[in-house]
């Protein structure tokens, strides 16, 4: 059943009511009534009488079909479908789309098909209706994970077609419009749930009517105590400016004109929970909020725009570093226009926003002038194409793995930001939101740029990944073949497409790592047994992948180089008469007595325990940690004496002979706590080709100190080599190896 912000829709309500809400009215209509003869009325002003009636036909489905239910304001539930339907026929949509709108719930709600919508609609309709439902069963999934996996599923529909996205916000808009029935902790809820994903998504969709309404009832239902304080202040200051507003409003208009400039000029205050978002954003009080009230002036054409804006700037005085052209660079939903702020008369602050007409009616409807204008409209066709894309691309950072709450993550990234124009060195223009880094820029050129980048030159400066970018800036990236993502960088990339690329990168490395390393495992037991993967027949590997419920070996090796599968039983099983039996280890059966060779770099699936810190040269032993790996440890560390105790889980190990890189160890020294002290210990480990990664310092009032040094080796006998240098310096009276 769908969530209650739909408003207790399943209510019982009297079989009277719903047989008098059907019946012809005589002396009075039924609430449903009426809203179906607003709702013809309005479609016949935009299409033709067969398609009326075959949305007179699908509400009385949705009709029947709703029969009993009522919301928990006490009307028929069928009434909220028709007001959605009203609010896409109030922007023009098609009766495919209205249909779909009278019929949105009735899958997820009634006993009605999708099967038997398409035979009676069509398959577009039944289509468009089963993108708006939710899922159901979803187990024991918390409500977070439900909600992502139901705003993941509508926009996978919304990706084949834009009218779900519409009938979705249009939903929504209605049931806040309704929000007072609900709940206080319902209520708020599902306001957060508004502010934090519906209302940007019709901002990234252009669509401003809709945005200001999710808004406005969103901010009340939210923080009702802030937004009456907020609404009563604004109400105030629009008392004491009204004829001065008024006045400003006048004078504009004559300018222009007087300038042979066909115009319309607009008077508008700025939304509450703009206002209220600003000053949060910003830390500023009520006073310093400059765009309060604005005039928007709309004209022909683009070059009436610039005229008007030089007309503006010569009647007020502007503003400094508060002009924007949205026109010569549009925002990402396509929106367009000139914003400037003056200094209106009495010191009093106006933003005036400049556009032609077009600009008015794409920022307004956003996507929905697809529907509202002519089909071949340019405008409409483009915001059509724009919001395609973004959903695409939202979509493409998805495929290659990731849960949905990682889609609602990369979601919110994507709608709440600003944005930021860089160029690359050819002159292309890259948009990135505010806080962006050469990270998202090199990502954002192409996936494999951003996988194989080392660092950059920002306006011909070498600067590190981690920088973030400013407008105007120029952003050359260099690159290498051997380089490959840091996980690190997850921590200063901004966009969802950089993150999901990033985190991809090292889904499949881990995997590729772990078949590797399962490959080893197993190929060393089946080397005690005398033979070798490659000897064992396809058809007998083919039996265990069945049995153990695996569609390839990769799968199989995979599981064995994570830890979720032991080798030594796989082993057997491949050479064992029955491969259909079970095994059984005792406690002497590990598997081959030949250690497993390893080299300590072979990354996400071999992890080197930071309790003992292994270096190559010790002795060693590993774990296997199921899901991760194998664990290293040192063969005395302390926690080893638990590890034994559980013989399948553990195998012995040995440092490969041609072990490369750099190791960390730590290491304990107590030294005379004077001026210079670290100084000459950090060169003393610089001069003998080691890096110090991290200081710890204890008793620094004492005369001596304890200091914990991290440092990177190649081997225990450069580790020697280290500590014995250390130990001539007359400032250090004891040194020792931290194992534990």
């Amino acid at each position: 059943m769908r969530a209650e912000q739909d408003h207790g829709r399943f209510s019982s309500a009297p079989a009277e009511v719903c047989a008098a809400a059907l019946a012809p009215a005589v002396a009075t209509e039924s609430p449903q009534e009426k809203l179906l003869r607003r709702l013809c009325a309005m479609l016949s002003t935009y299409t033709d009488a067969d398609q009326i009636e075959k949305v007179r036909e699908s509400f009385r489905l949705a009709d029947r079909a709703h029969r009993g239910q009522s919301r928990k304001n006490g009307e028929p539930y069928i009434c909220h479908p028709l007001s959605v339907a009203m609010i896409l026929a109030d922007m023009r949509m098609d009766s495919r789309g209205i249909m779909a709108a009278i019929l949105h719930d009735v899958i997820e709600d009634t006993q009605t098909s999708k099967e038997e919508i398409a035979e009676r609609f069509g398959e577009q309709v039944a289509e468009l209706v089963d993108g708006v439902t939710k899922l159901t069963k979803l187990g024991n999934k918390s409500r977070a994970e439900t909600q992502a996996e139901n705003v993941r599923k509508m926009f996978l529909a919304t990706a084949r077609d834009l009218r779900v996205i519409m009938v979705k916000l249009a939903d929504r808009t209605h049931n806040m419009r309704t929000l007072a029935a609900m709940p206080l902790e319902a209520k708020k809820r599902i306001a957060t749930e508004t502010l934090e994903i519906y209302a940007p998504i019709a901002i990234r969709l252009g669509m401003d009517q809709i945005r200001r309404e999710l808004e406005d009832h969103g901010f009340a239902a939210k923080y009702p105590m802030r937004y009456r304080i907020l609404d009563r202040t604004v109400k105030k200051r629009r008392g004491h400016r009204k004829e001065v507003l008024a006045t400003i409003e006048s004078t504009i208009k004559k300018r222009l004109t007087q300038e042979g400039l066909q115009c319309q000029v607009i008077g508008r205050e700025k939304d509450l929970y703009s206002i209220y978002r600003k000053m949060k954003e910003k830390g500023i009080s009520f006073s310093e909020v400059f765009d309060v009230y604005a005039f928007r002036i709309v004209v022909d054409e683009v070059g009436d725009c610039y005229r008007a804006l030089g007309l503006m700037h010569a009647l007020y005085k502007p503003l400094p570093g508060r002009f924007k052209d949205y026109i010569a660079l549009p925002k990402a939903n396509g929106y367009q226009s000139l914003h400037t702020i003056l200094v209106g008369p009495y010191g009093f602050p106006l933003e005036i926003q400049i556009r032609t007409r077009g600009m008015h009616r794409q920022a307004e409807s956003g996507i929905a002038a697809h529907w509202l204008y002519k089909v071949d409209d340019r405008e409409a066709s483009d915001a059509r194409a724009r919001a395609h894309e973004w959903i695409r691309d939202l979509l493409e950072t998805q495929k290659d793995g990731g849960n949905s709450q990682d889609f609602i993550e990369n979601l919110k990234v994507d709608l709440f930001s600003q944005e930021v124009f860089v160029f690359t060195p050819r002159g292309d223009i890259v948009k990135l939101p505010k806080g962006a880094t050469i990270i998202d820029f090199a990502y954002a050129v192409h996936t494999d740029i951003g996988d194989s980048c080392i660092s950059a030159r920002v306006d011909r400066q070498l600067m590190p990944l981690q920088t973030p970018l400013e407008n105007g800036q120029t952003v050359e990236i260099i690159m290498t073949e051997w380089a490959r993502p840091n996980p690190l960088w997850l921590n200063h990339a901004a966009t969802a497409k950089a993150r999901s690329a990033i985190r991809t990168y090292f889904k499949h490395f881990k995997r590729q790592e772990a078949i590797d390393l399962g490959r080893r495992l197993l190929e060393k037991e089946l080397s005690g047994m005398t033979t070798r993967l490659d000897d064992i027949p396809h058809s007998r590997l083919g039996v265990l992948l069945k049995v153990l419920d695996y569609s390839s070996l990769e799968q199989l090796l995979e599981d064995i180089g994570l830890g979720n599968r032991m080798p030594v039983l796989v082993a057997k099983r491949l050479c064992q008469d029955d491969i259909n039996a079970g095994i059984k280890l005792n406690e002497k059966e590990r598997g081959s007595n030949s250690p497993l060779a390893i080299k300590g770099t072979e990354g996400m699936v071999v992890n080197l325990a930071k309790c003992c810190r292994p270096i190559p040269g010790d002795p060693i032993i590993g774990f296997f940690n199921p899901g991760k790996g194998i664990a290293v440890h040192l063969n005395d560390c302390k926690n080893v004496t638990e590890i034994r105790k559980r013989p399948v889980n553990w195998l012995e190990l040995e440092w490969d002979r041609n072990v490369e890189g750099d190791f960390l160890v730590e290491i304990r020294m107590d030294v005379q706590n004077q001026r210079g002290t670290l100084a000459t210990i950090a060169s003393t480990i610089s001069r003998l080709d080691s890096n110090i990664e991290n200081i710890l310092l204890k008793n620094q009032d004492d005369p001596i100190s304890s200091d914990f040094v991290t440092l990177t080796v190649r081997d225990r006998i450069h580790l020697a080599r280290i500590m014995r240098q250390l130990k001539k310096l007359p400032i250090v009276s004891r040194i020792a190896r931290v194992r534990a």
